[in-house]
């Protein structure tokens, strides 16, 4: 996917995926929903990918793969039509 966009010069962020979930949950309970996922060979890729901090920006931050990070940006425009 990402050598796909990176041709198009699109990223894969704001790529339609359905198929995939994603939940929001107070970090005193990760490990315990993370073990249940797992427990499921659908979800034996279940990983935490991202924590909410408490500051005055309301930004989101991605960990690059050189070891730096970058800031998301909001969408601008149309999101890509889904082709289902």
């Amino acid at each position: 996917m990402q050598s796909f966009c990176d041709i198009l010069g699109l990223e894969p962020l704001y790529v339609a995926n359905e198929g995939k979930f994603l939940v929001g949950l107070p970090q005193e309970f990760a490990e315990a929903a993370l073990k249940a996922l797992k427990s499921h060979p659908l979800g034996k890729d279940a990983a935490v990918i991202g924590r909410v901090t408490k500051n005055n920006q309301a930004q989101v931050y991605l960990n690059t793969a050189y070891g730096s990070q970058r800031i998301l940006q909001m969408l601008s425009g149309a999101q890509l039509p889904r082709i289902c």
